[in-house]
């Protein structure tokens, strides 16, 4: 891997900047990681390849756990696809993209993992996240028509079975979703239109 420059935001860049050299094994993410937690705010590692970036989650998810603090590791991936294909990138990476979106305007210490491809492409605005959000909590009333409209607008498919990001189904009392950004889908039990119980299960089992 390369050097890398870590830059102190609350002082001139110029003039307080610290270069590593390249540091063999895993040393590089547990310098990484202690960088973070000194650090004032969260910290941006920009990769040369996915591959790189998939490398560095792993050991920096590995040593960021325990020790002083437990840091977030998020990743923001590429998007595997060229201008000219004709189909979309992978539920998964849309998946994984929109949950480090989320969280990175309330994340105080952390580590955020960019390839350098996916660093040169613009990016929504935090409100146009934030507003595009489903947040849903027992008790509260729930229109699953008025939803089940919301998420077909959203791009999500309507299936027999949650299998996958992106995909949901109604079946009677009971609505299964896999939003974007989670790892597990979720299964809301309605009583009528109020939500009675909000639960995650495993997509091999449906259990």
């Amino acid at each position: 891997m390369p050097a890398f420059n870590i830059l102190r935001p609350e002082l001139p860049a110029a003039r307080h900047t610290v270069q590593w050299q390249p540091l063999p094994d895993s040393q590089l993410s547990l310098a990484l990681v202690h960088a973070a937690r000194q650090a004032p705010g969260p910290v941006l590692v920009i990769t040369n390849s996915s591959e790189e970036a998939e490398q560095l989650r792993r050991e920096l998810q590995f040593f960021s756990v325990g020790g002083e603090q437990s840091l977030p590791v998020y990743t923001f991936p590429d998007w595997e696809t060229l201008p000219y294909d004709i189909f979309s990138p992978h539920q998964d990476i849309v998946s994984e993209r929109l949950n480090a979106l989320y969280h990175l305007p309330d994340m105080r210490r952390g580590i955020l993992i960019v390839p350098v491809n996916s660093a040169m492409h613009r990016l929504p605005p935090p409100v146009y996240v934030q507003g595009n959000s489903l947040q849903l909590s027992t008790g509260e009333t729930l229109n699953t028509d008025t939803l089940r409209q919301r998420l077909i607008n959203a791009g999500y498919q309507y299936v027999d079975s949650v299998y996958e990001h992106g995909e949901f189904t109604v079946r009677g009392a009971i609505m299964d979703i896999f939003p974007m950004g989670s790892k597990l889908p979720y299964r809301i039990d309605l009583f009528d239109d109020e939500i009675e119980s909000l639960r995650i299960f495993d997509p091999e089992t449906q259990l």
